[in-house]
């Protein structure tokens, strides 16, 4: 937290308005960030029309999400045609031919696991940030990497088994009953440690993120402040350190992101077809096969698309969420003097 204006007693904000403050964070950058990975796609199934049981990979900004292909010709969102002619003509065609809501095909169901990830994520992180600046003293600098790490490690730990039970809704409609029997006898078969099978490549890739991005925003934020002689940061400055540590972040986590997409896909593949899963599916095995077949470069493969789509989610995301938590301040210093 930001100290306030010395002499005056610190205005904490509960972990109640941290929620909200990131719940409207959440929903506010999947809202602007979830258009451009929907062109993404639509313009990928132009190219190369995605065959039934085949996944990709869908991102609201907040999270990456296996789907999966279903049957319905054109009528699935994805399989519509367009004959788009780029990016922005894809944006204006899906708008007039097919309705604005369109921009957001897919979203809902993915906002059910997203949006309280977020929550987990970003509430442990100020309250972990708190606490050892209680402990530690306000001016550590390696307090945000490791109230960083521990809380996303948290959210990806909560969020992993319930990303591979919604995977397999997705493949085959359940009822309740059946997914009961899956997610039964999975854990017969395989143990309770099966229903987290995934979250060791995004440990890898998202818990480096985090460090860093913490890091850098905090770093960045300050600088920001002391060039701009200000003592508390404003909307641009955290918008700004945000798609800044964003960006730097997304850059050194790329090859853990290429990892973890192929590892998802393989994983799905081999699921669906009751295909018995290989022993080359370590990540670092992975990461070697890649190497070797595409050269180093390899490892950053969509590079730019990445950063396009994680700068933005990040910038909006942190803005809103500090915006958030200055409103409940201010509400909270009123509440104080009556």
């Amino acid at each position: 937290m930001d100290p306030e204006t010395e002499g005056l007693p610190i205005i904490r904000v509960t972990p109640l308005q941290q929620m909200l403050a990131s719940c409207t964070g959440a929903i506010l950058t999947s809202l602007m960030v979830t258009p451009l990975d929907v062109v993404k796609i639509r313009l990928q199934a132009q190219n190369n029309p995605f065959p039934k049981g085949k996944c990709f990979v869908y991102s609201n900004g907040l999270m990456d999400h296996l789907c999966v292909c279903e049957e319905g010709a054109n009528k699935v969102w994805y399989r519509k045609p367009g004959n788009f002619q780029g990016t922005l003509d894809a944006f204006l065609k899906i708008v007039r031919n097919e309705g604005i809501k369109s921009l957001w095909s897919g979203l809902p169901p993915t906002l059910v696991m997203a949006v309280p990830a977020t929550v987990i994520y970003f509430t442990c992180y100020d309250q972990l940030t708190a606490l050892l600046r209680s402990k530690l003293g306000e001016n550590e600098t390696y307090i945000p990497i490791i109230a960083g790490i521990v809380a996303r490690s948290g959210a990806v730990t909560v969020i992993s088994p319930l990303e591979l039970i919604r995977t397999k809704m997705q493949s085959k409609k359940f009822s309740y009953k059946e997914l009961y029997q899956f997610v039964s006898k999975k854990v017969s078969e395989d143990g309770w440690i099966s229903l987290w099978r995934g979250w060791a490549p995004t440990v890898l890739r998202d818990v480096p993120f985090s460090a860093m991005y913490w890091y850098n925003y905090e770093i960045l934020k300050k600088w920001f402040c002391e060039k701009s002689g200000l003592y508390e940061p404003t909307f641009m400055i955290n918008f700004t350190s945000g798609a800044l540590s964003g960006s730097f972040a997304a850059v050194v986590t790329l090859p853990f992101d290429v990892v973890k997409t192929q590892k998802q896909t393989q994983l799905w593949t081999y699921t669906s077809h009751k295909i018995s899963m290989p022993l080359h599916m370590s990540t670092w095995v992975i990461m070697k096969n890649i190497v070797a077949k595409n050269g180093f470069s390899g490892l950053f493969t969509g590079l730019i698309p990445r950063v396009i789509k994680i700068a933005p989610a990040c910038a909006i995301m942190i803005s809103t969420y500090e915006f958030g938590k200055a409103f409940f301040q201010k509400q909270n210093a009123r509440r104080q003097q009556y």
